[in-house]
């Protein structure tokens, strides 16, 4: 998919489609603040930051970086695309693959 689709902000229509693909996903914020986030919760502060260096590694690989709020046993990943200031497919495909790690 070529990087200009991806990175095109989304219609509320389209983020609404695309959220209800994708378990556990909510809106955060508003306006430029737009986001979609889950909470992931796990037994220990070993398996939490095991979970946020695999996000990071996602992060990584897509060029596409995720606000990360980490407690011992709780991360919360919060995705946005800040260059159109709202949410694109770029946020729902590093969605998708944070949700693989727990598959």
């Amino acid at each position: 998919m070529p990087l200009a689709h991806i990175h095109k902000a989304l219609t509320a229509t389209q983020i609404i489609a695309n959220l209800a693909k994708i378990d556990g996903w909510r809106l955060s914020g508003d306006e430029a603040d737009l986001a979609i986030e889950k909470i992931f919760v796990f037994d220990d502060y070993y398996k939490t930051l095991a979970f946020v260096n695999a996000v990071a590694f996602i992060a990584h690989t897509s060029d596409h970086h995720p606000e990360l709020t980490v407690q011992a046993r709780q991360c919360v990943v919060r995705w946005q695309t800040h260059a159109v200031a709202g949410i694109s497919l770029a946020d729902f495909d590093c969605a998708t693959r944070t949700d693989a790690l727990l598959a």
